[in-house]
């Protein structure tokens, strides 16, 4: 595997970690859809959030979240219709963000951008 797919894979695992010590209660990781694939679902207290994880070594060439193309978004929100169709999901959602830059390999900077961008 690629380092940058390891740096990607490890910080899947961080945002988990992250929004479970928040208190959320994750239901899917890397959950696919056709050609969509969502980083993280999670509930919080009835609204399902799927997060887009960006995970990057440095910010030289730009923020993590700057990555998160239009493209992107509508995958998401594919992949979301299909996700509560499949659950019957009646109540909010929402669209995350989080971003994460590593200073070394222990040392990095969580930025969750909660409400990043809605359906069109």
């Amino acid at each position: 595997m690629a380092i940058h797919n390891d740096l990607g894979t490890w910080g899947e695992k961080i945002a988990v970690a992250y929004l479970e010590s928040c208190g959320y209660r994750i239901l899917n990781t890397n959950w696919r859809c056709a050609r969509a694939e969502v980083d993280v679902i999670a509930d919080q207290e009835g609204t399902i959030i799927f997060v887009e994880v960006k995970t990057r070594s440095s910010v030289d060439y730009g923020h993590p979240e700057d990555f998160v193309s239009y493209k992107k978004e509508k995958q998401l929100e594919f992949a979301s219709s299909a996700y509560i169709e499949m659950r019957q999901h009646q109540g909010e959602i929402r669209f995350d963000i989080i971003a994460i830059v590593f200073e070394n390999k222990d040392i990095y900077q969580i930025n969750h951008i909660k409400d990043a961008f809605w359906p069109s």
